[in-house]
């Protein structure tokens, strides 16, 4: 079994035990083993025997891998519990995809500290460690170590797996510089409504990649000799990726390129400040204008620690909103939050703010949020995204729990995605009363009378957030049905809100 695999199969049988109210001693001793020998598996660093494994099934009267697609996991909730104590925002989701497909410009050895444990990096990992890249994590799982081979095997990449995550995409960049000619799947990801990859080709011709898209795959051909780069870049959406994918292909470009219209959001800039470790050299850095000096050839030692989350930061600060709590949320990113906060100090959010200080990767401002039970009221003018150093797109989707707790009606427009806004209708079967206008704008009224019910999870990973945390505030039990798009994105979320009060369990069918 793979590191990856081995990791799942650990997170399993840990959710299981703990599901059963066993210790690791518990376990253990029914086993006949020790209880290192437990913690060693539940943390992946214990080869397997499917006899172990159908040893340790029977043990916790739970089925932990079956042949094909694995059962879906469901979330009981019983809500209606204030929330207390202090959470720390782990490293950024975002960042974590981005650095993983520029590992592929190293060949040196790639170490990025803290990188968060989720399915969306699971998937990334599936496809790096298909073509042939070496991925370790450390003994406590807090580190991972990554070394790409002379040659990257991509005829044996995992098709299944990178046709689950949209961020494969990003391997465009890297790969321009390394083949000739390679097929990349299809992407995936969330539902949030027609996505074109029409802006990342538009820039990758500029550097002399052709893609013709085929039944199931791009197609592509790479040959710098076309590349015309005597002219500044201009990109026609100010898109994340779509930045990040120019990065790539500028990084290795000799020569400088100017990219305009850049992207400047917060996993852009931890992409900007791992190259530059690589030895890149990249000017306006946070700006929409990126001078990027590239170089022919990246062979490098380096460790990288990417920057918290604001959107998990976003997340905890809505749950304390939503169980009218009060909690602490230790290292948020204030560079990423200062629109939300002043938001929702109009709104009349009671909240204070520690001194602030230096993140890990020495760049991010960090600085702990205490939120404490208010009366809020609906915001005047509508509540929309803008790109940074706006209000972050993907923290929108949490306005409109914050919404449904305040007195009044607040519209929220969510003008960059067609479904997203549909799906947060979701929050009507708790109580919450949710007008869709449009495919981009709802009206939310406040306050809500949460009430407990069963949902299935939306396709979509921050409104399915939205419905957990709703679910939270909900008198009676609710479940939430088939919750893997929320592990796409959060490590551990439930497992953290519970040591928090919340009472929250996982099941499946």
């Amino acid at each position: 079994m793979t590191d990856t695999y081995l990791d799942r199969i650990g997170g399993l049988i840990r959710d299981a035990r703990k599901h059963r109210g066993l210790t690791q001693s518990q376990l253990a001793q029914v086993l006949g083993t020790s209880q290192s020998a437990v913690h060693r598996i539940e943390a992946g660093n214990q080869n397997l025997s499917l006899d172990m494994v159908n040893r340790i099934a029977a043990a916790l009267d739970s089925q932990l891998i079956s042949v094909g697609r694995p059962a879906p996991t469901h979330l009981r909730v019983e809500g209606g519990h204030q929330l207390s104590g202090s959470i720390s925002v782990r490293s950024s989701k975002n960042a974590a995809v981005a650095l993983l497909c520029a590992s592929l410009l190293n060949k040196g050895r790639t170490v990025l500290r803290g990188i968060a444990r989720i399915e969306e990096v699971n998937r990334i990992l599936e496809v790096l460690t298909s073509i042939g890249v070496e991925a370790t994590w450390s003994e406590d799982k807090a580190d991972l170590t990554l070394v790409r081979p002379a040659r990257l095997e991509l005829d044996r990449m995992d098709e299944e797996a990178a046709r689950r995550t949209r961020s494969v995409i990003m391997f465009l960049g890297p790969l321009l510089h390394q083949e000739s000619e390679f097929n990349l799947p299809y992407p995936g990801g969330c539902d949030l409504g027609a996505r074109t990859v029409e802006p990342h080709l538009h820039v990758l011709r500029r550097y002399g990649l052709d893609v013709v898209a085929t039944e199931g795959f791009y197609r592509c051909t790479a040959d710098p000799e076309r590349a015309t780069l005597d002219r500044a870049i201009v990109l026609t959406e100010r898109g994340d990726t779509v930045t990040e994918n120019a990065l790539f292909a500028a990084a290795m470009t000799p020569g400088t390129t100017v990219l305009r219209n850049a992207s400047p959001n917060y996993m852009v800039q931890d992409v900007c400040y791992f190259l530059t470790k690589l030895g890149v050299k990249i000017n306006g850095i946070g700006t929409t204008t990126l001078e990027v000096t590239g170089v022919a050839d990246i062979d490098v030692d380096v460790e990288y620690t990417p920057s918290e989350d604001p959107i998990e930061a976003m997340s905890l600060i809505t749950a304390a909103i939503v169980t009218n709590s009060e909690l602490t949320i230790t290292r948020c990113p204030m560079e990423y939050l200062e629109i939300e906060l002043a938001i929702l100090e109009e709104m009349g959010l009671d909240f204070t703010l520690s001194d602030e200080y230096a993140g890990a990767n020495g760049h991010v401002r960090l600085a702990d949020v205490t939120v404490r039970p208010s009366t809020l009221r609906a915001r005047r003018d509508k509540i929309h995204p803008m790109p940074f150093p706006g209000l972050n797109i993907d923290n929108l989707p949490f306005f409109a729990v914050i919404a449904a707790t305040a007195t009044g009606a607040t519209q929220i427009h969510d003008w960059v995605y067609e479904n997203r806004a549909i799906h947060l209708l979701e929050m009507n079967k708790l109580g919450a009363a949710v007008d869709l206008l449009d495919p981009h704008r709802i009206v939310v009224q406040g306050p809500t009378k949460w009430r407990g019910h069963e949902v299935v999870c939306p396709p979509a990973l921050r409104p399915a957030v939205c419905v957990l945390l709703c679910m939270l505030a909900a008198r009676g039990t609710s479940l939430l049905r088939d919750t893997y798009v929320i592990n796409r994105g959060y490590e551990d979320l439930a497992a953290r809100l519970n040591l928090l009060g919340a009472k929250i369990d996982t099941f499946t069918d």
